[in-house]
């Protein structure tokens, strides 16, 4: 019976034994795999890498500045340089075509003002030709009027004296036969006398 027991109590020892054994070596490879990184930081923030990732860096930086130095730069600048150029040619063919809108603008006013004074002068020249000839025509018509009113003013007397001499005349004869109805005598006296008293009216 002390066999028995002595047999189990070493073969409890040995289960042990190895149970501990397992958990050293589970342990060991743990560790082991934490150092190797298999359950550790995240790469890029591992401080066993910040050397290769700052020469990555810099070399990714310097060929990039290379390239935008070398290529992409100058032809920016050179669009810029253009562009600029661009904007100061547009803005002196703008002040160009300013000032020759101003002279343009001056011009046209000279020659508005110009015409203005070249109309003024041909309508006073133009009233002082029609006064001048209204006056020509106003004289000519006078003088004409003042003829015909003479003519007819000749006419007139003449038409009176035609007039007055057949009155006279048939006064006297009137004046004759009434004498010679009455009596017969002095006929030529009644004549004369009738002649007489009519021009003596006529004077009067």
């Amino acid at each position: 019976m002390a066999d028995t027991s002595t047999h189990g109590g070493d073969g409890a020892h040995g289960g042990h034994g190895e149970t501990a054994a397992h958990a050293a070596d589970a342990a060991h490879g743990a560790g082991h795999a934490a150092a190797h990184g298999g359950g550790g930081a995240f790469p890029p923030f591992d401080p066993t890498h910040f050397t290769s990732q700052l020469f990555w860096l810099a070399l990714i930086f310097g060929a990039l500045y290379f390239v935008m130095s070398r290529i992409a730069l100058p032809r920016i600048g050179a669009v810029i340089e253009e562009r600029r150029d661009k904007i100061a040619d547009d803005l002196d063919r703008a002040a160009e075509l300013k000032l020759e809108s101003e002279a343009a603008l001056k011009s046209y006013e000279r020659a508005l003002a110009d015409a203005k004074a070249k109309a003024v002068a041909i309508a006073a020249e133009t009233r002082d030709t029609l006064d001048q000839e209204i006056s020509e025509m106003q004289a000519d018509l006078n003088e004409k009027l003042e003829e015909k009113l003479e003519a007819a003013e000749r006419r007139i007397a003449e038409s009176k004296e035609q007039a007055l001499a057949h009155v006279r005349d048939i006064a006297g004869d009137t004046a004759n036969a009434i004498v010679r109805e009455l009596g017969g005598a002095g006929v030529g006296d009644a004549a004369a006398s009738v002649s007489a008293a009519i021009d003596a009216e006529l004077a009067s």
